[in-house]
């Protein structure tokens, strides 16, 4: 690897979430960002961390890029597009389970590939590139090549990436062009981090290891396919391993946990972990993120679960 930094591509939301019978509360998530989130909690502090989007020029934006800011996230070269704004989401829970209501068809983080040269510079000297499904369906259909052609030359140029294909049909016309955009990403990327109920629903996989199989084939050399609580399957240079997950009796909300469980996982390997330890802590911070409230669990959460010290800058 030719960098040290750490960037996350996509979208971060204002997040509403209830706290009381009628009062909602307002953070920021999105699935990419909630896994920098755990990586920039879960890694050496010193390491440059970056959030690449784009932008609005409203007060709330303003409010996003200083949260960011205020946690040790940098924007790198990301737009700030004048007139534009950042898209919502608010969560409503039944149980522990939740579900989202969204308004972002209008959102600056579609434009995140608008300037090729900005996002270029963006992914210059990075350790590890981290991007979504989502990140792709929210592009439109050039800008989507343009994303995954930067992608690609920072993987020439020394970068490891990481891509979790988190399939949501809401955001694509059909499953086809959701599946070729996929298949695209996968030829780009080192790590898949998929879930296996997404890979159903796009492929009919019907095991962990059709979908594994699949992604080999694709050319992925690392893969670690979540289940939910269930057991997960680490996949490396051929040696497969199934690590159960931790089950919670009681979970507060579920929002994030898949996203924590890739920002652990990635952590660990930054660390030098194996895989199928990278997994295990994984695990341990997603049992942490299922206790609380909200797409980002509190710092001092996630590195008690993950287990190890992080260097403070």
């Amino acid at each position: 690897m030719s960098g040290t930094g750490v960037a996350s591509i996509g979208e971060c939301m204002l997040e509403l979430s209830g706290a009381g019978e009628e009062t909602w509360r307002m953070g920021f998530a999105g699935d990419t960002f909630n896994t920098l989130w755990a990586i920039r909690a879960l890694t050496d502090q010193a390491r440059a961390t970056d959030y690449v989007s784009a932008f609005g020029d409203d007060t709330f934006s303003d409010r996003q890029i200083a949260f960011l800011r205020d946690h040790g996230i940098g924007i790198a070269s990301s737009p700030v597009i004048p007139g534009a704004r950042p898209g919502l989401y608010a969560i409503t829970l039944d149980g522990a389970e939740r579900s989202f209501t969204y308004w972002r068809s209008d959102a600056a983080a579609r434009r995140l590939a608008d300037d090729p040269d900005a996002l270029a510079v963006s992914l210059e000297g990075r350790a590890l590139v981290y991007f979504s499904g989502i990140t792709l369906a929210i592009l439109p259909e050039d800008a989507r090549a343009t994303l995954l052609a930067a992608i690609a030359a920072a993987r020439r140029a020394g970068a490891k990436i990481a891509f979790d294909p988190n399939y949501r049909p809401r955001l694509w016309p059909s499953a086809e062009p959701a599946r070729q955009a996929v298949a695209e990403a996968l030829a780009v990327c080192d790590i898949a981090l998929p879930t296996f109920p997404d890979e159903q629903a796009l492929y009919g996989d019907l095991t962990l290891e059709e979908s594994a199989e699949r992604l080999r084939k694709a050319g992925v050399a690392e893969i670690a396919i979540k289940n939910g609580s269930e057991p997960a399957l680490s996949v490396q240079a051929g040696a497969t391993e199934t690590i159960p997950a931790i089950r919670v009796a009681n979970p507060v909300d579920t929002t994030g946990a898949g996203d924590s469980f890739n920002g652990a996982y990635l952590a660990a390997r930054l660390a030098g972990d194996a895989p199928a330890d990278a997994v295990r802590r994984a695990h341990r911070v997603a049992a942490a993120v299922v206790q609380v409230r909200g797409a980002l669990a509190p710092v001092p959460v996630l590195r008690e679960a993950f287990g190890a010290a992080v260097t403070a800058s």
